[in-house]
């Protein structure tokens, strides 16, 4: 049994599955396949040829603990996915989000309010998205990453499994830190190997290599290949890889 409020737009071309919950005013797409014990949230529009798997939750309304550094405004947008979208298995997906056309959100991933992802992106299993992140076009993050909040990722970055990006160099003391939190800004076209670890605010140029396990305290040059801990020059990238 599903419960579809009376107000949500859909038509016969979507396939809805069991136990699955629409509220009002959410504009369901056309050619969309809905899963099983899904939730989709008040106000959320949802693109053409979309697949949504089981369990999901889409456009979850944000409550930050009152302890957050991250404050809400006063009104935060319904979630919008574009058009052929694949959103996994449990995933969520938070109200404030927007999300690009053929984009995939893989299972157990997390998006938070206040994120813009781009067109052909993929976000993979287990990765965590914070709040007030930009993800450009043709970008890749691979499974188990977490991309803080105020982080950006511009188009055809590639992030290899279990990096961690940091935006407080605090780490939660001192009231300084409100004004400082700062997330990494990865340029186009970087590649940031597995388990590196981004400090706060640093950027990574154009086609900088990031080398696996690599300690990032420092900005980098285009087109140069960083490693070790912590992450210094080692050789520029061959010019047959570069975009």
């Amino acid at each position: 049994m599903n419960f579809i409020d009376s107000s949500v737009t859909l038509d016969d071309s979507v396939q809805v599955g069991y136990f699955t919950v629409i509220e009002k005013d959410a504009k369901i797409g056309k050619n969309v396949i809905i899963g099983n014990r899904v939730t989709i949230h008040e106000g959320t529009v949802i693109g053409d040829n979309t697949t949504i798997a089981d369990g999901a939750v889409l456009g979850k309304p944000p409550k930050p603990a009152k302890t957050s550094t991250v404050k809400l405004s006063a009104d935060i947008p319904p979630l919008q996915l574009g058009e052929d979208v694949t959103v996994g298995a449990n995933c969520v997906i938070y109200r404030g989000a927007t999300i690009g056309s053929n984009t995939l959100i893989a299972d157990l991933a997390s998006v938070r309010e206040n994120v813009n992802i781009g067109d052909y992106v993929i976000v993979g299993r287990g990765v965590t998205v914070e709040n007030y992140v930009n993800i450009g076009t043709r970008t890749k993050i691979q499974s188990n990453s977490y991309i803080t909040a105020y982080t950006t990722l511009e188009d055809h970055v590639f992030i290899a499994p279990c990096v961690t990006t940091t935006n407080d160099n605090f780490m939660g003391r001192t009231e300084e830190r409100f004004e400082k939190i700062k997330g990494a800004i990865v340029k186009r076209g970087a590649r940031v190997g597995g388990a590196s670890i981004i400090l706060p605010g640093i950027t990574i140029a154009e086609e900088t290599f990031v080398a696996a396990g690599a300690l990032v305290t420092k900005d980098t040059e285009p087109k140069t290949v960083v490693k070790g801990i912590p992450a210094k020059f080692s050789k520029n990238v061959d010019e047959r890889e570069l975009l």
